[in-house]
C-alpha cells in the first residue's frame, strides 16, 4: 500500500445547521487530507462558532482517525480569524483520541490573537505550534 495516499473529506452543511438563526455562521468549512502517517485538517471558514457545525466536524475528524489511524494530526488555521471555545474542545477531544496510540495534535498558521487564547488557557503547553502548514508537515514528517 502506498504510504502517501491522499484522502480528502469535505465538510457538508447538515439540515440541523440550516435551521440556525439568520446571520449566524452555520457552516464549519474544512478539508481533511492524509499524507503518509499523518492527517491534515485545513479549516476553510474565517469564523468557526456554530455549535452543531463544530460537533459535526468533530465527528468527521474522529471517523477519519478511526479509519486511518494517523500518528499525528495537523490543524491548519490559516484562514481562521475567530473561533469559539468549542474548537478548543474539539482539539482536546482529538488529542485524547490520538494519545490512546501515542499520537499528537499539531497546530499551524494560527493568528496571534487566537494564539493568545491558547496561552491564556495554558493549552500552548500541550500543543506544538508552527507558523505555517509547510513547516508543520516538515516537522511531523521528521518525527
Amino acid at each position: 500500500m502506498n504510504k502517501s495516499s491522499t484522502k480528502i473529506v469535505k465538510f457538508e452543511e447538515t439540515n440541523a445547521m440550516k435551521e440556525r438563526q439568520p446571520g449566524m455562521d452555520s457552516k464549519v468549512g474544512m478539508e481533511i487530507t492524509r499524507e503518509g502517517g499523518f492527517g491534515i485538517v485545513a479549516f476553510k471558514a474565517t469564523c468557526i462558532s456554530d455549535v452543531a457545525g463544530i460537533a459535526d466536524a468533530s465527528r468527521q475528524i474522529k471517523e477519519f482517525i478511526e479509519e486511518n489511524h494517523p500518528k499525528r494530526m495537523i490543524f491548519d488555521f490559516g484562514e481562521v480569524k475567530f473561533f469559539s471555545s468549542g474548537v478548543l474542545g474539539l482539539l482536546l477531544d482529538v488529542r485524547a483520541k490520538l494519545q490512546s496510540f501515542s499520537g499528537e495534535v499539531v497546530v499551524s498558521a494560527i493568528n496571534p490573537q487566537l494564539h493568545r487564547v491558547f496561552k491564556i488557557t495554558n493549552l500552548d503547553k500541550i500543543f506544538r505550534f508552527f507558523p505555517d502548514k509547510k513547516s508543520a508537515v516538515k516537522a511531523v514528517s521528521i518525527d
